[in-house]
């Protein structure tokens, strides 16, 4: 009797631990704040993935860049260290050229015209690219469209951004679009931004409303003008070796949970827009809206055409019919 005891308690033991080590745990990353929309996104994916695996799958979320800037979340995820990452569309455009095409300023007229070529056949062609860099595309979060804020006075011409320091991101679409306007762009990860932003190395940066209130720019910088000038999208990718290690099912899962929680966070960036405005209003910033788009794009042409001269029209024409 006592043998058969011992027996089934160790056939117990050993099926729990066979469960324990069933269950797949992910590392998600991204650099934004828990305050921001990212993270209510990464609260959703872990939340649905977890339910619908039945707990075979569990995810760990890094927000606030606690796994590395952007660079090094890429190269952590393309290694296996890194789960998945959330990071900015522009961040690939040195792996994927033809990625930098949606970050050319004014190519996105709304966000809806964003969602159709994102989500149509030039969005998921630069998915399906990523493969070739040992990722798996899973979709386009929002990050909303960049503005531009500073220490100096509104922008409401191209005329008004002429001698400002402004701190860019690696986007050379936009570099060349602020050295166009007669700007001193610095590129600097955006974790050292507010104590640039602060001590006066840059008097002014573009982002969009949601990050500029979660990372608290609105502290250091005075005026928000509401320029629009570039939408933001950004991208969520797993490593190609762990997705492909999942059942079927279980990749199912990841897609699917993936696409609803890209459109909830969408959902929720254009209903808390005008909200979050007001809270920069509030807090002491002062916002026009009055910007001369047409005067900007006429502006930033030469920048559309060194990006054709250099990687051809193609992109941007499947673009343009997608957009239709």
């Amino acid at each position: 009797m006592k043998t058969l005891l011992n027996i089934t308690l160790l056939a117990s033991t050993l099926a729990m631990s066979a469960n324990v080590l069933a269950v797949t745990t992910l590392k998600l990353a991204h650099a934004a704040p828990e305050s921001d929309l990212q993270q209510d996104l990464s609260l959703f994916f872990k939340k649905e993935v977890e339910i619908r695996s039945n707990g075979d799958i569990k995810v760990n979320i890094y927000p606030q860049g606690q796994l590395g800037s952007d660079k090094q979340m890429i190269d952590g995820s393309r290694a296996g260290i890194v789960d998945l990452a959330m990071v900015g569309l522009n961040n690939y455009n040195g792996l994927m050229p033809e990625s930098a095409a949606f970050t050319l300023p004014f190519i996105f007229p709304n966000r809806e015209t964003a969602y159709k070529v994102l989500d149509g056949e030039p969005g998921q062609e630069v998915l399906a690219n990523f493969e070739k860099f040992g990722l798996k595309g899973l979709g386009y979060p929002e990050n909303g469209y960049r503005n531009m804020t500073n220490n100096k006075k509104p922008i409401r011409t191209p005329a008004d951004v002429k001698g400002l320091q402004m701190r860019v991101n690696n986007s050379k679409a936009l570099n060349d679009m602020f050295n166009e306007l007669g700007a001193n762009p610095q590129q600097l990860p955006v974790s050292e931004l507010y104590t640039a932003l602060e001590t006066g190395v840059v008097d002014s940066q573009d982002h969009p409303i949601s990050v500029t209130l979660s990372f608290k720019f609105n502290e250091v910088q005075k005026y928000l003008s509401l320029t629009q000038h570039a939408y933001s999208p950004l991208v969520l990718t797993m490593n190609l070796r762990k997705f492909n290690g999942l059942s079927p099912e279980q990749q199912k899962i990841i897609e699917e949970v993936s696409a609803e929680a890209i459109a909830m966070q969408r959902k929720l960036s254009i209903e808390k827009e005008d909200e979050m405005i007001a809270l920069l209003e509030a807090e002491g910033m002062q916002v026009n809206r009055d910007v001369d788009g047409a005067a900007f794009q006429e502006t930033i042409q030469p920048v559309w055409n060194a990006y054709i001269e250099k990687h051809g029209d193609t992109m941007i024409n499947k673009i343009k019919a997608a957009a239709k």
